[in-house]
């Protein structure tokens, strides 16, 4: 059994050599959000690469069945959330479902999509946490229609004070199989970053909101 920084390192690795996560510090990234950042991270690349896609899969597989041996079912946080939910939820043989960002104007007008049993042990699969408020409202909404939440389990954090505190907040545990800090040790072993641009990530990460601005 491989350690979990161990697992850290080779996700990092693999998400860098797919260029899921590219670093750029002199043209940066604009995010969904609006913020200026020098990284950007697409899991939803490694979907193309099937050594990858099951190396992801399978560390996700260990992890619920390390961390939450009572789960009665796998959530995916739309959009990105949903395909590594299902494959984990196939790999465990449980049920799978969905929670839309916002309920649908049509039809049924569901948030949550497939079958939700009242009181069901879930834990929600997200591919990415960066203030942790996508996968929370997923959460919320499950909790709402009396879901049973266990943890929140994704693929990479950028590790920010913002995610920890929101997570702490509502006393639903967080894991992640990788994050900045194996990203940096895997980039600078692999020769992807200087000490210049090491220097000037640290600085975004220290402030993120304010970088570049």
């Amino acid at each position: 059994m491989h350690s979990s920084n161990q697992v850290a390192q080779q996700i990092a690795e693999k998400l860098l050599t797919i260029k899921a996560i590219q670093l750029n510090v002199q043209t940066p990234f604009t995010w969904a959000s609006g913020l200026r950042a020098p990284i950007y991270c697409d899991n939803r690349k490694a979907l193309a690469y099937p050594k990858a896609r099951t190396f992801i899969k399978e560390a996700l597989v260990t992890l619920v069945k390390k961390k939450f041996s009572k789960v009665e079912g796998i959530a995916g946080v739309a959009t990105a959330g949903i395909p590594q939910g299902a494959l984990v939820a196939e790999s465990l043989q449980l049920p799978f479902l969905y929670v839309r960002n916002k309920a649908k104007t049509h039809g049924l007008e569901n948030s949550i999509e497939g079958q939700l049993q009242k009181k069901q042990k879930l834990v929600v699969l997200e591919d990415l946490i960066s203030t942790g408020e996508s996968a929370l409202n997923a959460c919320k909404a499950l909790q709402i229609a009396k879901a049973q939440i266990l943890g929140v389990v994704a693929i990479f954090s950028y590790g920010f004070k913002a995610a920890q505190k929101n997570f702490q907040k509502t006393n639903i545990p967080l894991f992640c199989l990788s994050n900045y800090d194996s990203l940096i040790k895997a980039a600078q072993q692999k020769g992807y970053i200087d000490d210049a641009t090491l220097q000037l990530l640290a600085t975004w990460r220290k402030d993120p909101e304010n970088w570049k601005k």
